[in-house]
């Protein structure tokens, strides 16, 4: 390449942080018509992570799309980041990515070999996920955005929502959290390089070996965590099972250094939409300030969030665990309270 740009540093907001907030996204949707049709399994009522539609008895298709500002500086690294966290929408609803489409925007005076990388990226990681990359759209733009439109197979029996938690399920979570925490300290130039390396590794990690983890047992409730941070998701998965999710901070798998970025507010503004979007349903917490902080961080290319029965929760610890996945049991569903989200 001619030029060498940092990517983050041309976008106020990077990767999934730059999500519009849950509780403005909320108050958009209900505006919108509504449409009826019997083989839509999975539209835009519960703030699922893609919609199902039913082809036959046996197939339905998943789709969805994500798109972002950069997340990294290396637009290679940026391109697989991009690519993960779009095909992890397939991922969380027990699906498999079958097709993919680029969506590019690029300003018209950046070195070109830079969309290249980006690119390049993207294709690697879709072809890592056994899935086809057949083309896209591209527009020009001051500021660099780039995802996937993602297509995916699923039983339309067989495939997870975001809701139906039930009493007594424990909460597995897939990946470390804080990654909008580091992300915010590359941007200051407070990182340190391994927190550096160990964030850009997890948001590269497809979700695939967590969705294959679960895939034999009884998943009442799944959802992946990104811009809503732990904490808006969660939320999300209670408010709609009609019960409260309890979480304890102290078993959160955290990514290097997180407990000393946050300490040094280094809190993406994410944090503070997640956290108001959760208080409207009701939040209890008597964790530490950090990891208060941490629960809301606005989380790209996040792990899986799953409601598990209890009985097969060492088993598929086992597998995630053996898989080489940073995953924890992190809660559990309770009868709903008067708090939707409790942090202990």
């Amino acid at each position: 390449m001619k030029e060498k740009v940092q990517l983050t540093k041309l976008a106020p907001n990077c990767g999934c942080a730059a999500k519009v907030g849950p509780g403005t996204l909320a108050g958009i949707l209900g505006g919108l018509p509504k449409f009826c049709d019997s083989d839509l399994l999975v539209g835009t009522d519960t703030s699922d992570d893609a919609a199902v539609y039913r082809v036959s008895d046996d197939l339905a298709l998943i789709q969805t799309l994500d798109f972002f500002t950069p997340v990294a500086d290396d637009p290679y690294d940026f391109g697989q980041i991009a690519a993960a966290n779009a095909l992890s929408d397939v991922y969380a609803m027990g699906g498999t990515p079958k097709t993919a489409l680029n969506i590019v925007a690029f300003p018209k005076d950046m070195d070109v070999e830079i969309l290249g990388e980006i690119l390049r990226g993207g294709a690697d990681k879709v072809m890592e996920a056994g899935a086809v990359l057949a083309g896209g759209h591209t527009i020009q733009d001051d500021t660099p955005k780039y995802g996937l439109s993602v297509t995916g197979f699923v039983h339309p029996r067989k495939f997870w929502q975001n809701f139906g938690a039930q009493t007594g399920d424990k909460l597995i979570l897939t990946k470390a959290l804080g990654a909008g925490i580091v992300n915010t300290a590359i941007k200051a130039d407070l990182v340190t390089e391994g927190a550096r390396k160990a964030v850009l590794a997890s948001m590269k990690k497809l979700n695939r070996d967590a969705c294959e983890g679960f895939k034999e047992f009884e998943v009442h409730a799944c959802t992946d965590v990104t811009g809503f941070g732990l904490g808006g998701h969660a939320t999300e998965m209670a408010v709609a099972s009609d019960r409260t999710v309890v979480i304890d901070t102290e078993k959160l798998p955290v990514l290097p250094d997180v407990k000393e970025f946050a300490s040094m507010g280094l809190i993406p503004g994410g944090a503070y939409r997640n956290r108001e979007f959760a208080e409207k349903t009701g939040v209890k917490s008597v964790a530490e300030l950090w990891r208060e902080d941490l629960v809301f961080d606005p989380q790209t290319s996040g792990g899986l969030l799953a409601a598990v029965p209890e009985r097969d929760v060492q088993e598929i610890m086992k597998r995630l665990d053996a898989a080489g996945l940073q995953a924890g049991v992190i809660g559990e569903i309770v009868d709903r309270q008067e708090w939707t989200l409790v942090l202990r």
